[in-house]
């Protein structure tokens, strides 16, 4: 694999896609990331002619169209297919004069778009967007003051203890990655922090299976009082460790990662 020839495309750098089309696949991607810049959203995706079922808002209520993606316009017509039968060509290039359909050209339309530039998640985003993301999410859960400060010397012993772990903050908990997966989510309530983590299937002190059935190699456990934090810290610095284990080991790490080849040996004997 590694003696593959790579040939890519123009430099874009447009909303994630690096560089331009080469083909109908990369119209299709391109497409999807400017679908409600058109004013339309997708319906069906679907083998055969044409690819895709979307409805555009006309300013009176949302008409169904018909939409066949190609790299270049022209390949419409190379490829034989019926204009009666569809209602846009979406395309990387127009290079058909006279097409008889409507043809919505993604080189040009996206210049006039709003671009958004790609970050690394987390940590490198500034501190007061940081900041300003965690307290809505406390905010939501309507947090008293004691678990936001519990919060804090949480996150300041991991990130003191590994400076690679980041946070991926959402609406009602924040995950913790170490650094390319997941250990550990954090879910603020009123009174507590509730909290999952990596087991690798083996049950941590003061901790349950998050779910038996569906999440063996997860546990959960929560900080109600100011002495749960060292026992918090303690546990997620073991969940970031067993999460290493289990990825040297080539083993799933993912919440829903089935019990398959659990075994009752401590983790740190299960590698030998």
């Amino acid at each position: 694999m590694g003696n593959e020839a790579s040939v890519v495309g123009d430099l874009i750098n447009f909303r994630g896609l690096v560089y331009a089309p080469m083909n109908e696949n990369g119209v299709i991607y391109l497409f999807g990331k400017v679908t409600e810049d058109l004013h339309m959203y997708i319906e069906e995706i679907k083998p055969g002619f044409p690819d895709c079922i979307a409805r555009r808002f006309t300013g009176k209520g949302w008409e169904r169209i018909r939409v066949e993606f190609e790299f270049k316009s022209s390949n419409f017509k190379q490829h034989g297919h019926d204009s009666s039968q569809c209602d846009v060509i979406v395309c990387w290039e127009d290079d058909w004069k006279d097409c008889p359909i409507e043809v919505i050209e993604l080189h040009s339309s996206i210049e006039d778009m709003e671009n958004y530039p790609i970050k690394r998640p987390g940590t490198t985003q500034d501190e007061e967007t940081v900041e300003k993301t965690m307290e809505a999410l406390f905010e939501r859960a309507q947090s008293q003051e004691q678990p936001r400060i519990w919060w804090d010397r949480i996150i300041d012993a991991l990130t003191n203890h590994d400076e690679e772990i980041w946070l991926n903050i959402g609406r009602k908990f924040v995950g913790l990655y170490s650094p390319e997966r997941s250990f550990a989510s954090i879910n603020p309530t009123k009174t507590t922090l509730s909290i999952e983590c990596f087991t690798r299937g083996q049950i941590m002190e003061g901790s349950k299976v998050s779910n038996a059935k569906l999440a063996p190699r997860w546990g959960r456990f929560t900080v109600k009082q100011n002495t749960d934090v060292d026992h918090a810290i303690m546990n997620l610095i073991e969940a970031q460790s067993r999460l290493k284990q289990a990825i040297k080991a080539g083993e799933r790490t993912s919440y829903f990662s089935g019990g398959e080849g659990l075994s009752n040996k401590p983790p740190e004997e299960a590698l030998e």
